[in-house]
């Protein structure tokens, strides 16, 4: 038994869940649409240049999370994960998951994106543990603050390490599996990284370290 890690937006998904968030919040009339919209395709688009301001973005982020209700905030997701998760899950992302299940790997998602949208994604995944960034609440309502490290570049690293202590399993054979050059911090630490759909920067890095390249959108390996 071995240790499977999976990074989700890009990598199990065929899109961005934190974007698309934002972009149901703008289309059922949550959030003023033109500043989120732009707001949102800013930071989107730093993400991918590799650099982003995670502290930046988690206040924007979590500003609807904090200026709502958390029951209506539960219904919301309800129909965001219907309308915008369930079409982009990859069927191909499914049958890696499976196969890691069969041999009895343990099943990790380890994702920047907040607890409250992944929660429930990694649930339909079958997918027992979770490692996201996580609002703080308080008194039952959320501040619009992170709690702890962001589960961002070397977070998910620090991130995983506090999560192994009270694990019943290491880093010995693990694998993850990642599209974005913002996981190279923890695909160094890991026995098997694998790209998946990778970013042109995390496919560079990936030839010349000799990992695995694979997609899960096309019918063979990349």
């Amino acid at each position: 038994m071995a240790l499977a890690i999976f990074d989700l937006d890009n990598t199990l998904l065929a899109g961005d869940s934190d974007y698309l968030w934002g972009i149901f919040l703008t289309e059922h009339g949550i959030v003023d649409r033109e500043e989120y919209e732009r707001e949102n395709e800013r930071f989107f688009r730093e993400y991918a240049e590799g650099n982003l301001d995670i502290f930046e973005f988690l206040r924007f982020s979590f500003r609807p999370l904090r200026d709502n209700r958390p029951e209506d905030l539960e219904r919301w997701r309800r129909d965001f994960l219907r309308e915008k998760v369930e079409p982009i899950i990859l069927a191909k992302g499914i049958d890696l998951v499976e196969r890691h299940r069969r041999v009895g790997d343990t099943l990790l998602i380890v994702t920047a994106t907040n607890e409250l949208v992944t929660a429930p994604i990694a649930e339909r995944l079958g997918i027992p543990n979770l490692i996201a960034t996580v609002p703080e609440r308080k008194n039952g309502r959320y501040t619009g603050e992170v709690a702890g490290a962001p589960s961002f570049r070397e977070g998910k690293v620090k991130r995983l390490m506090n999560w192994l202590r009270g694990a019943a399993v290491g880093l010995a054979g693990s694998t993850f599996y990642s599209d974005s050059h913002n996981d190279i911090p923890l695909l160094e630490r890991v026995d098997h990284p694998v790209a998946v759909d990778p970013d042109d920067a995390l496919r560079r890095h990936a030839r010349e370290r000799g990992w695995p390249v694979i997609s899960l959108r096309e019918t063979e390996s990349l």
